[in-house]
């Protein structure tokens, strides 16, 4: 074992401390879920990256991504033209300078948003999330409806995996509401994953299973950090034979297409503007900022973030790099990361601290996020709106933990 990954692993064990003092070192944390928790993490980590029939199975993946591309590059070349990935009518001036991020990458937000709601409505996905919630509330102890919710950010958003245990959300303790939360903000959505897959290709190597992966890693690593900041209160004992059960959305498989589709038309719609607004904030920051202390935003991001980057097992000439994608994620969101680390070919880093940004980034832990899981919560449980609100940033703050908690897990287990 390399220094590196032992500074890794040592870096595991440092941020669940981390989320432990930042929730004040309360009393009642359940040492052996936490540990529990760590070990399925490793153990997850280790089998999905190291087993070679689910190495290529994960590989299948990356090519269902390509495919699923090719697709949409079909629909966008018929509706946009040259603009949507068709033949240029004049020569390119460099490689790459025909591509337009919203015609031709954001969307695959449509198509995925339809296969899913497909795969919904035939009760493929209910199955799998099932399955995975099973895992959680057994080795974690967690209750079924959180277990479900937790399984379920895997696969979609913030706020729909919510909606899916909706019936049991007013009834769920504190510490599970910021189980929920946490999990949704340290996950991203299937829609996300193929987007982001379809962006960073180029630099990650099977990019689409390292993807899913992280995400798959992130739910054990959400609840640990989300019970080390907010442990059950003395007596406080979770339902976890108590399993809650995917309703049905759809009537009719055409219905899912298309519902799925406005879906995602909405979410295409909303990244566009948020895109859009955020950057222009922070340039507008910055505008102000750098004149007058030679800073920006993301300067100062890469401070604040180098020891989470240090902690992650990432070499020292690369923790300001690291540290500094990290700090954009929070401040913008992980979009703009991503785009980043595609568009400056690799950013200098090496394949190591490469695979371990991709994993530490893969989660929707920025502030955008939070205002919309809020929303959409509070609109599910007015009765736990004080609740949900009071909960909305350390939620942020634990899932930035885990997420690096699943970088510090693929630096352990990846050799320089």
């Amino acid at each position: 074992m390399s220094a590196l990954q032992i500074q890794s692993g040592l870096g595991l064990l440092a941020l669940a401390l981390l989320a432990w003092v930042l929730g004040g070192c309360r009393r009642g944390v359940p040492w052996r879920v936490i540990l529990a928790g760590l070990v399925l993490q490793i153990v997850l980590a280790a089998a999905l990256l190291h087993i070679a029939p689910l190495r290529a199975a994960f590989a299948l993946i990356g090519r269902a991504v390509d495919a699923l591309a090719a697709a949409t590059k079909e629909g966008t070349t018929l509706v946009f033209g040259y603009l949507g990935g068709g033949p240029l009518p004049f020569a390119e001036p460099f490689p790459g300078a025909g591509f337009i991020l919203f015609f031709q990458g954001l969307p695959l937000v449509l198509v995925v948003g339809a296969l899913s709601a497909l795969l919904y409505h035939w009760r493929i996905l209910p199955v799998v999330v099932a399955a995975l919630a099973k895992v959680l509330s057994g080795t974690l102890g967690i209750g079924g409806a959180t277990g479900f919710s937790v399984a379920a950010n895997v696969f979609v958003g913030m706020v729909e995996a919510p909606l899916l245990i909706r019936p049991w959300l007013a009834r769920l303790t504190t510490s599970e509401m910021f189980v929920v939360m946490t999990a949704g903000l340290a996950t991203i959505s299937g829609n996300m994953l193929v987007v982001y897959a379809f962006m960073i290709a180029p630099v990650v190597p099977d990019a689409a299973g390292q993807l899913l992966v992280a995400s798959l890693i992130a739910a054990p690593a959400s609840i640990v950090a989300a019970l080390l900041m907010i442990p059950p209160r003395p007596g406080e004992v979770p339902d976890a034979g108590e399993q809650a059960e995917a309703p049905r959305l759809y009537d009719s498989a055409m219905e899912a297409v298309v519902r799925g589709t406005m879906d995602g038309l909405q979410l295409l719609f909303g990244i566009m503007a948020m895109l859009i607004v955020f950057v222009a904030l922070v340039a507008l920051v910055n505008m102000v900022l750098e004149p007058v202390t030679g800073l920006t935003l993301q300067v100062i991001a890469a401070w604040l973030f180098w020891p989470l980057a240090f902690a992650m097992g990432v070499p020292l000439e690369h923790v300001g790099t690291v540290a500094q994608s990290l700090g954009i994620k929070v401040v913008v969101n992980e979009f703009v990361s991503y785009l980043q680390l595609a568009t400056s070919g690799g950013q200098g880093l090496d394949g190591r601290s490469r695979l371990i940004l991709t994993y530490a980034l893969c989660g929707f832990t920025n502030f955008g996020s939070v205002g919309i899981m809020l929303g959409g919560m509070t609109a599910m449980v007015p009765e736990r709106r004080a609740d949900i609100v009071r909960l909305g940033l350390p939620a942020l703050v634990a899932a930035m933990i885990a997420c690096c908690m699943t970088g510090a897990v693929v630096g352990m287990l990846v050799a320089p």
